[in-house]
């Protein structure tokens, strides 16, 4: 038994999927229950099943073997801010505040704790269930590793093996008909995928947001590299890379979403951009888009989304309610979710890792 006397948690994951999450579902299920023999239910497509009490028992025999599974065994919503939420009222659509729903069905299945699993949108939501006293505890999930309050988020490492994967093979094809690959990578408004999958997969160039490009820095690598007889060239792109005095290049806007912006096609344009310029080389481009989320987890998530996952519960115990799980250094610590939204952590330009880029030759545009 927990010494604070809880017995029963809940869970729900938030926006987009990500590699980890079940491994997460995972730790904190069989923690409580082993360790603590508390209760534990998970609710289906995030705040939408906490709103209409749509939910799924987690149970040591639920969770059992999808530790390595992509994806999420309770579903994910990224439109469902139940703070400001899409009813219909006499036929008509209007936005409202339904939180008070969604804690009067915590109440009633007699949840004590509530394990958020998300992004900055989802812990947004946490946020605003803990200033009305429901007991939350955050845990930090996205591919693009940008929050800022924790080095490393789980969904990272599996997006950057599927992005290296897709660099090696292109890397062979490339070199067969002397190609310029561009391979377009997520990441919104942070590089980090770009940044480390280039590194690791030996890419000439990299673009990313926190540097914009000049074009004719790109031209000059590729001449570069014919002038040391190497007639191909590899660029990583990530999806909200810009050219100097440009804006990213928006895919759609999704209206009804909390982040409506959807980002991608700086690929494409590039490889059209750059024909303009380079005459004797043909130019393709790969956007791997939702495969950086899907598939195995790999070995490092699965591990890091446990320790999330058994920090949780332990903090559960120990009554850190209203924080978030973080990993500072090698170690498990925690900080206040008031403090942890909006905080967004992108890539220095100058920092070590880009430094050690250009070190080896790698060009950034600039």
């Amino acid at each position: 038994m927990m010494k604070n006397g809880v017995k029963k948690i809940a869970l729900l994951t938030g926006g987009g999927d990500c590699p980890g999450l079940n491994a997460v579902i995972r730790a904190v299920t069989r923690t409580a229950i082993l360790k603590y023999d508390v209760e534990v239910i998970g609710y289906k497509f995030g705040y939408k099943g906490l709103y209409n009490n749509d939910f799924m028992p987690l149970t040591l025999k639920t969770v059992s073997g999808i530790q390595h599974m992509g994806g999420t065994i309770l579903y994910s919503s990224n439109k469902d801010n139940l703070f400001d939420y899409t009813v219909e009222e006499d036929g008509v659509e209007v936005k409202k505040d339904v939180s008070d729903v969604a804690v009067e069905n915590m109440k009633k299945e007699n949840i004590d704790v509530l394990v958020v699993i998300g992004g900055d949108g989802t812990l947004t939501s946490a946020r605003d269930f803990a200033r009305k006293g429901v007991k939350v505890i955050g845990v930090p999930k996205t591919i693009d590793n940008d929050l800022a309050s924790t080095d490393v988020t789980f969904g990272f490492n599996s997006a950057l093996n599927v992005a290296v994967d897709a660099l090696d093979r292109l890397h062979t094809t490339a070199a067969s008909h002397h190609r310029i690959m561009l391979l377009e990578v997520m990441g919104r408004n942070a590089g980090w995928i770009g940044l480390e999958s280039g590194i690791a997969g030996s890419a000439d160039v990299i673009l990313i947001p926190e540097i914009p490009y000049d074009i004719n820095k790109i031209v000059d690598k590729v001449r570069e590299r014919e002038e040391e007889g190497k007639l191909f060239s590899i660029i990583v792109v990530a999806e909200g890379a810009k050219p100097l005095g440009g804006n990213v290049v928006v895919n759609k806007v999704v209206k009804d979403s909390p982040d409506p912006i959807r980002l991608g096609g700086i690929g494409n344009k590039l490889a059209y951009d750059l024909e303009q310029l380079i005459k004797n080389h043909e130019i393709r481009c790969t956007v791997l888009g939702h495969i950086q989320r899907g598939g195995m987890t790999s070995t490092f998530d699965r591990i890091l989304s446990t320790r999330y996952g058994v920090e949780a519960v332990e903090m559960i115990n120990n009554n850190k309610f209203g924080n978030m799980v973080c990993l500072t250094g090698r170690k498990m610590s925690y900080e206040h979710l008031e403090n942890v939204i909006g905080a967004t952590k992108v890539v220095n330009p100058n920092g070590e890792i880009v430094e050690a880029a250009k070190a080896i030759g790698i060009c950034f545009g600039d």
